[in-house]
């Protein structure tokens, strides 16, 4: 309205448009002192210098400097780096620079552009648009933190509901299953967190509610509690650094600790006798690491660990906070963080991993028990304590574990020359080579390769004595596994099974076999976890003698307190399998 009053010509063609080039070129105004006609100045300066000047204008700078310094600089700024860089970012810093000398902030947050699944740009017209809401209600907020804390803020971010389903099951759905297991067995067992003193004095704390990192003579225990402490003493050296990308790698590593291994080996110590001292201890390790971990998540998953913190914490004690996001952050113990147990334990991990990968390329099922594990390893002293020996050998079913020094002793090794690149080499003279080659100790030939290094040797060419250097990646290495042992190796851990099946053998792994498929017919039976049965069984003579052998390991396994041999009756859950071509007829009843 002002500019239509001081107008003194252009205003009609001005009416009707935005005040910007070329309509408001055409506006005049008088000037008061001269009476000539003004125009606007054609120059412009970046409206990104007034944004610059912001951390100044909006604080008082000149008006109240004593409040200005109270909250200048700013301690976090954040914008999309590739818009940002030459223009907030900077005039931010030029500003500052110009003004003061000092920097406007303390941290900044930069990060690339967010695209669609598809990798274009997000438009409603290509019909690749997600709204907020849309995606909030579809996906769940949890899920979108998720993913976004989890990606690279440097690179491009590829949104859409099929990355969301992945990081759903990638960690939100691990978590939830944890819990879940926790939150069944307590339940059926009526196991309440015990945070009393000898004498009886409750030494719970609403800020840290899990408590001191609980006593266990368990290695299990003991490895869980160190990762854990592990975890929590980087995740807060990332946050406090705006690091989520790098906390979301620790918490997604150390929910595959306890989910793929501790939560795995630890199962059966949860369906112990109730007094049981162990079960306990797992217990009280498995709420204290839930508890401490889910208070470490919830600023990247506020609403899914506020569910867990209301059933964990505040169903058991009455003066915790109203909401997790009221604790203190969790605090790490690194009196429980033992690093030798947490690299021996990843070798055992390592050691069953590639145990079960031989087992898997041999055919031999898990169930079925062999009777010993090889292993070699390349780098260092290779020792595990007997416990985790014992873990390694329940993990892959074999009855015995022995380290070897000679990976001659589990493989064959032929070493080859890699005839694409040394055969145009060498031409005519790549058949001599290549017998030279072969001559060589292929141990030796295995160790240089294996440590980068080239293999040198002398030979007589057309050309006469010559000596050839062969880098690495010019020699192929292949390994078959030594008679009777099944092998599986990476570039540090060479591991091998025995693949000879004895009959007792045979037998162990045919009552293994048969527990599987009882404890399968109780689910679909539609039982609880925790009811006894009675089962009726009806086989050939080969399965009789397993029954007879194995009776009492098969009940101790499927919660049995009978097993008769005699066709099941008419009201109880009958299933009929299939064993190796074998019939066996099962009924199962609830006692």
């Amino acid at each position: 309205h002002e500019l239509e009053e001081r107008a003194v010509s252009g205003w009609g063609e001005f009416d009707g448009h935005t005040p910007h080039r070329p309509f408001i070129d055409k506006i005049h105004i008088a000037c008061e002192k001269c009476e000539g006609r003004m125009t606007r100045i054609p120059d412009v300066g970046n409206p990104w210098l007034d944004a610059g000047i912001v951390s100044f204008s909006t604080l008082g700078y000149r008006d109240d400097p004593e409040y200005w310094e109270k909250w200048y600089p700013a301690n976090w700024i954040s914008e999309s780096f590739p818009g940002q860089f030459r223009n907030w970012f900077y005039s931010l810093l030029a500003m500052a620079t110009v003004l003061e000398g000092k920097p406007p902030f303390l941290q900044n947050f930069g990060y690339a552009s967010l695209f669609a699944e598809d990798g274009r740009e997000m438009h409603k017209s290509w019909g690749n648009a997600i709204e907020f809401n849309e995606a909030a209600d579809k996906m769940g907020v949890d899920v979108m933190r998720w993913l976004y804390c989890s990606h690279k803020p440097e690179n491009n971010l590829l949104f859409g509901f099929n990355k969301a389903e992945e990081t759903r099951r990638r960690f939100i759905i691990p978590l939830w299953n944890v819990y879940s297991f926790f939150s069944t067995y307590a339940s059926l067992d009526g196991w309440e967190p015990d945070l009393s003193n000898r004498d009886g004095e409750l030494l719970f704390d609403p800020a840290h509610p899990e408590g001191t990192s609980p006593v266990s003579d368990n290695i299990l225990d003991k490895w869980i509690l160190a990762r854990l402490n592990q975890v929590i003493t980087r995740v807060t050296d990332n946050f406090e650094n705006s690091d989520a990308y790098s906390s979301t790698l620790d918490f997604e590593s150390l929910m595959d600790d306890l989910s793929n291994w501790y939560i795995r080996r630890s199962r059966r110590r949860f369906w112990k006798s109730e007094k049981d001292s162990d079960k306990n201890n797992a217990y009280a390790t498995l709420w204290h690491v839930l508890v401490k971990m889910v208070r470490a998540l919830a600023p990247v998953i506020p609403f899914v660990t506020e569910t867990m913190y209301q059933n964990l914490v505040r169903n058991s004690f009455v003066n915790a906070y109203e909401s997790i996001h009221h604790t203190d952050w969790p605090l790490s113990d690194t009196t429980v963080i033992d690093e030798t147990l947490v690299n021996q334990m990843d070798l055992a991990r390592r050691v069953a991993s590639l145990g079960l990968s031989a087992r898997s390329n041999a055919g031999l099922k898990v169930r079925q028990p062999l009777s010993a594990v090889l292993v070699h390893v390349k780098e260092g002293q290779a020792e595990l304590s007997n416990e985790l020996l014992d873990i390694v050998s329940d993990e892959l079913n074999v009855k015995s574990f022995k380290f070897v020094d000679d990976p001659g002793e589990l493989v064959n090794y032929r070493v080859l020359p890699v005839s694409k690149v040394l055969g145009p080499r060498y031409g005519s003279d790549f058949p001599t080579v290549r017998a030279a080659l072969s001559e060589m100790d292929p141990a030796e030939v295995v160790l240089k390769v294996s440590a980068g290094e080239p293999i040198t040797f002398t030979t007589q060419l057309n050309a006469g004595e010559q000596t050839i250097t062969l880098a690495p990646e010019e020699i192929l290495v292949n390994t078959d596994p030594s008679e009777g042992l099944a092998v599986a190796a990476d570039r540090i851990v060479t591991v091998a099974v025995s693949s000879v099946i004895t009959p007792d053998l045979k037998s162990e792994g045919l009552a293994r076999e048969i527990v599987r498929r009882v404890q399968a017919q109780r689910k679909n039976a539609d039982f609880n976890i925790e009811d006894r049965i009675k089962i009726w069984y009806l086989v050939d003579e080969k399965f009789a003698e397993v029954f007879k052998t194995w009776g009492d390991y098969i009940q101790a396994e499927t919660l049995a307190v009978e097993m008769i041999a005699a066709h099941p009756p008419e009201n109880v859950f009958v299933e009929e399998h299939s064993v190796e071509g074998m019939k066996l007829i099962i009924g199962i009843k609830q006692i």
